[in-house]
């Protein structure tokens, strides 16, 4: 078998090619080594990545095609998933900085012509395949796990959080978060600040009515395309920053097709989200074929949303992205009249 007939197999079954997952074993085969899992590491990872690129089925008709009792199929997801979200996790999902933080911002910049975007924000819900016994109406219908993904223009996450059941929102989500209390604090995004329209611009993300609107997190003027001209134009360039994310999503539950329909238990649930995120990331920077986008029905049709009121803690937050988005907004609009008359 030839390396491109290979890899197209090791992909239908692995979700990846097989040069991909031999790196992925050198990271996880110390760590897995170590654990006392009684089979192979290349075996168990090779199990994982099946459970995970394929819809969900019962885990005993897995057992059974892969030879392993279904208990052991449960350990080994765990264990997998567990080192996945946790000793990688650090190493691929990471927050831009330096010459990385500059080739986001101008990457996004040639896609919406706006300044220091340096990233996107979507709350998508995890769908699982059974209700939860416990506070079954927290978990929506049908339930859910909420993942709120960040993502750059390459569709490559830099922040995943999954801590909050699907009937929450995804302004409450934000702020439970601990990149919410790192850009409250300035800890991140801090460097690459511009001047627009005498207003100091630090790198910022762009994210849809569901979420409050604060210096760092801009939002559309409206949800249903109404506004001045120049509010039209501004909320038109962030929807091409936020679908960079929405696209990112697509993918990742279109390769690691376990996220369709989650069938792990709800303790693991938030570790096997993160590790398919971890995964996403690897094919991202690895340039492995992007697999066909899944549209969850739940998000192919949002009603306008409502504003989100800010925090009494948020409101200097909220004032300075409210005249921040507008000069942006009137900037952007002085740019495209200079370019048509031209």
């Amino acid at each position: 078998m030839d390396s491109l007939a290979r890899d197209a197999h090791w992909r239908s079954s692995y979700g990846l090619s097989y040069p991909v997952f031999a790196s992925l074993l050198d990271h996880l085969k110390p760590h897995l080594l170590r654990s006392d899992l009684p089979i192979p590491p290349d075996f168990a990872l090779a199990v994982v990545l099946s459970r995970l690129s394929h819809p969900p089925s019962r885990r005993s008709l897995l057992a059974r095609r892969h030879s392993i009792p279904p208990s052991l199929l449960s350990k080994t997801t765990n264990m997998v998933t567990r080192l996945l979200a946790t000793k990688l996790y650090p190493d691929f999902v990471k927050i831009p900085s330096g010459h990385r933080l500059l080739q986001v911002i101008n990457s996004f910049k040639d896609l919406t012509s706006l300044p220091n975007v340096s990233g996107a924000i979507h709350g998508s819900p995890v769908r699982l395949s059974r209700l939860p016994s416990l506070n079954p109406s927290e978990f929506g219908d049908p339930p859910s796990v909420l993942l709120q993904a960040i993502a750059d223009h390459r569709h490559i996450f830099w922040d995943v959080c999954v801590k909050a059941p699907g009937g929450s929102d995804n302004a409450s989500h934000l702020r439970d978060s601990l990149l919410y209390h790192r850009l409250t604090s300035s800890d991140i995004l801090r460097d690459s600040v511009v001047t627009v329209r005498g207003h100091h611009v630090r790198p910022y993300i762009v994210g849809d009515s569901s979420y409050p609107l604060l210096s760092f997190l801009l939002t559309p003027f409206s949800s249903n395309s109404t506004g001045t001209p120049a509010q039209i134009s501004f909320d038109a360039a962030l929807a091409r920053g936020r679908a960079a994310v929405e696209h990112a999503v697509g993918l990742l539950k279109g390769r690691w097709r376990i996220l369709q329909n989650l069938n792990v238990g709800l303790n693991h649930a938030p570790q096997t989200i993160v590790a398919c995120c971890v995964l996403h990331n690897i094919c991202q920077i690895a340039g492995e074929p992007e697999p066909e986008l899944f549209k969850d029905p739940k998000e192919t049709v949002v009603p306008p949303l409502p504003t989100v009121r800010p925090l009494e803690s948020e409101k200097s937050f909220y004032y300075f992205g409210e005249s921040l988005r507008q000069a942006m907004a009137d900037d952007l609009q002085e740019r495209q009249q200079r370019l048509l008359s031209r």
